[in-house]
C-alpha cells in the first residue's frame, strides 16, 4: 500500500445494489451512483464488503491482479463480458488482517477477485478502474454484533485514504420479488423505513442484533445482503454527514444507499 502522509480521510459507502444488470443499464440507480462517483475524491485504495462474498472464516483478498468474477446466472451475454480490471492489493489485505482480532484468525485469499456486488458498482463508481480494490469476507456464522465489531477494527484506513465501500441490499427477498409488479408490499416499505429511522437516530445496536426488528424474517429471510450495512455504519464518527439515496423498494428489494462522511449535501 501507498504511504499514508499525504492521504485524505475518505468517506464510507453503502450502496443498495440490486440486480447485476444495474452494471450496464442507465436507470436513475446506476445514474446515482455515476453521480456519487463525481464527488469522491480518488482514493489510494477500496475496501469492499460485499454480500456475494461468504465464507466460513474471515478472508481478505489478495490477488495482484484479481479477475472480474461473473457470479450468476440467466443474464444477457452483454453482462458476462463486462470486465473490471482494477489492481489488487496485497499489502493493504496483510494490512487489514494485521487490524482484525487475533481470534478471528484472518486469512489471506490470493485466488478470489471482485464478485458482481463489488464490480457492478465500482464500473460507475470508478470507470477507469484504476483504483485498487481488496475485497473482505463475511463469515455468515457470526451474529450482527460481531459483524459490527468487525467493521469497527476498520475504520482507521479511512484515515490511510481507503474507501470502504460496502455492497448489499436493506431488503432483499427474491424468494418473494414480483418481476411483473414492483410495487413493494407494506412489510418492505415498513422495513425499510424502520432502518432508515435507526440510521438517522444512530441507534447502530439495534441494527446490529436485527433478528429483533419486525419483519426481518420477511425482509431479510438469509442476513448477507443486510451484513455490509452494518460494516458501513460502524466505520461513521461523530459529525459524519449522512446522505440517504435510491432510497426506493422496488418489489422486495430495497436499493436504499448512503453515504457518510461526504463532508457537504450533493
Amino acid at each position: 500500500m501507498n504511504d499514508t502522509t499525504t492521504a485524505q480521510t475518505q468517506p464510507v459507502i453503502f450502496i443498495g445494489h440490486g440486480s447485476p444488470m444495474n452494471a450496464i443499464e442507465d436507470n436513475d440507480w446506476s445514474r446515482a451512483w455515476r453521480a456519487l462517483g463525481t464527488r469522491l475524491s480518488k482514493p489510494r485504495a477500496i475496501l469492499c464488503i460485499s454480500a456475494h462474498w461468504t465464507s466460513p472464516g474471515v478472508l481478505l483478498g489478495a490477488a495482484k491482479k484479481p479477475r472480474t468474477i461473473h457470479d450468476f446466472g440467466g443474464f444477457p451475454p452483454a453482462l458476462f463480458q463486462v470486465q473490471y480490471p482494477a489492481p489488487g492489493d496485497p499489502e493493504l489485505a496483510a494490512r487489514v488482517a494485521s487490524m482484525l482480532d487475533p481470534a478471528l484468525a484472518p486469512q489471506l485469499d490470493a485466488g478470489y477477485g471482485l464478485d458482481h456486488g463489488a464490480w457492478q458498482v465500482l464500473v460507475h463508481l470508478f470507470p477507469e478502474a484504476d483504483v485498487p480494490v481488496v475485497q473482505l469476507s463475511l463469515d455468515l456464522r457470526r451474529p450482527g454484533a460481531q459483524h459490527f465489531a468487525i467493521g469497527r477494527m476498520l475504520g482507521a484506513l479511512r484515515d490511510e485514504g481507503v474507501l470502504i465501500l460496502a455492497s448489499g441490499n436493506i431488503v432483499h427477498n427474491l424468494g418473494l420479488l414480483n418481476f411483473r409488479n414492483p410495487e413493494p408490499p407494506a412489510w418492505a416499505t415498513a422495513f425499510r423505513d424502520r432502518v432508515n429511522s435507526l440510521i438517522a437516530a444512530g441507534d447502530f445496536t439495534a441494527l446490529a442484533n436485527f433478528e429483533d426488528l419486525p419483519d426481518n424474517r420477511l425482509a431479510i429471510p438469509t442476513p448477507e445482503h443486510y451484513l455490509p450495512l452494518l460494516y458501513a455504519l460502524a466505520c461513521a464518527r461523530a459529525g459524519d454527514s449522512l446522505e440517504l439515496f435510491n432510497d426506493d423498494v422496488w418489489s422486495t428489494l430495497s436499493m436504499t444507499s448512503l453515504a457518510l462522511g461526504m463532508g457537504r449535501a450533493p
